[in-house]
C-alpha cells in the first residue's frame, strides 16, 4: 500500500510536470525535454559504461543546433533517417540471442542517435506545424500512458502468452494488444480535440506509438538486463529514472515524426 501511493504521488508529479510545461510555454517544453534528455544519457552512461563527458556536450550541440537553428529541412531527414537506422539496428540487438559487446564508439552512436536524437525528435513533434501543437504532444503523450496503463491491467487479468520472456518476463501478448486497443480508442476521442489530424490519422499514429514505443520499452529492459540492474535510476521513488519513464517516448518519437511528415506531405 506504502509502494503504491509512493509511486502514484510521483506520477502525479511527473504528469503534471510534463502538462504544464507543454501549456506553459513553447520554451519551457523545450528546456524541459533538453533537460530529460541529458538525465537520459547520464542514466544510458551508467548501464552501459560509457566514460567521459563529451556525449553532453555532443547531445546539447545537436539540440541546439536542430531546435534553434536548422531552418531547412534537409539536415533534419538526415538527422531523422540517422536515429531510425540506429533504431533499426538496435532491434537486431533486441531480438539477438546472442551476447553482444558494444565498443565505445557504437556505445557513443547509441548514445547521441538513440537517446539524444529520440528525444531531440520528441521536442520537434509540435513544431510540425506553423504554431506550437499544444494539444498534437499531449496527445503524444496521452496515448503512450494509455498504452502502458491498460497493457498492465489487461495483461494482469487476462494475460496468458507471455510477450518476450527473456527480457521482460511479465509482459504479456494479451496485454500488448489490450493496450492497443485502449489506445485507438484514446485516439478517436484526440481526434476531436486535435483536428490538424483526422481519425484515420490519429489511429495510424496510435498504431506506430504503440509498436515502437513497447519495442522502446523492451530495448531497454534488454540493456538493463545486460547491466544486471532493475532500473536505469533512482530519481523518480518507486518509478526508477528518466529513462525508465521515457524509454517507449524516445524511440517512438522519430517514426511519429516521420509519420507526421507522411500525413504533412500527403495533404
Amino acid at each position: 500500500m506504502r509502494e503504491i501511493l509512493r509511486r502514484s504521488i510521483t506520477g502525479v508529479i511527473y504528469v503534471v510536470l510534463l502538462l504544464g510545461a507543454v501549456f506553459l510555454s513553447s520554451d519551457a517544453f523545450d528546456f524541459l525535454f533538453m533537460a530529460f534528455g541529458l538525465a537520459c544519457l547520464y542514466e544510458f552512461k551508467r548501464i552501459v559504461n560509457l566514460k567521459g563527458y563529451y556525449i553532453f556536450v555532443a547531445y546539447l550541440a545537436l539540440w541546439w543546433f536542430f531546435i534553434y537553428l536548422v531552418k531547412d529541412t534537409t539536415p533534419v531527414i538526415l538527422l531523422m533517417l540517422l536515429t531510425i537506422t540506429v533504431d533499426l539496428a538496435l532491434l537486431v540487438f533486441l531480438f539477438s540471442k546472442k551476447e553482444k559487446r558494444f565498443t565505445t564508439f557504437q556505445k557513443s552512436i547509441i548514445a547521441i542517435f538513440y537517446i539524444g536524437g529520440g528525444c531531440i525528435f520528441l521536442t520537434m513533434i509540435p513544431y510540425k506545424q506553423d504554431s506550437f501543437a499544444k494539444f498534437l504532444i499531449m496527445g503524444i503523450f496521452v496515448l503512450i500512458w494509455v498504452n502502458d496503463t491498460f497493457a498492465y491491467l489487461v495483461g494482469r487479468t487476462l494475460g496468458r502468452t507471455k510477450l518476450f520472456p527473456s527480457v521482460s518476463p511479465k509482459k504479456t501478448i494479451e496485454g500488448s494488444v489490450g493496450g492497443l486497443i485502449f489506445a485507438l480508442v484514446a485516439a478517436y476521442f484526440l481526434s476531436w480535440y486535435e483536428t490538424r489530424l483526422s481519425l484515420t490519422q490519429w489511429m495510424a499514429l496510435a498504431t506506430v506509438i504503440v509498436v515502437a514505443g513497447s519495442l522502446g520499452d523492451l530495448l531497454e529492459s534488454k540493456f538493463k538486463r545486460a547491466a544486471g540492474v532493475k532500473d536505469s535510476g533512482a530519481i523518480l521513488p518507486g518509478h526508477g529514472g528518466i529513462w525508465d519513464r521515457l524509454d517507449s517516448l524516445v524511440f517512438a518519437a522519430p517514426f511519429a515524426y516521420l509519420i507526421l511528415n507522411l500525413f504533412s506531405y500527403v495533404s
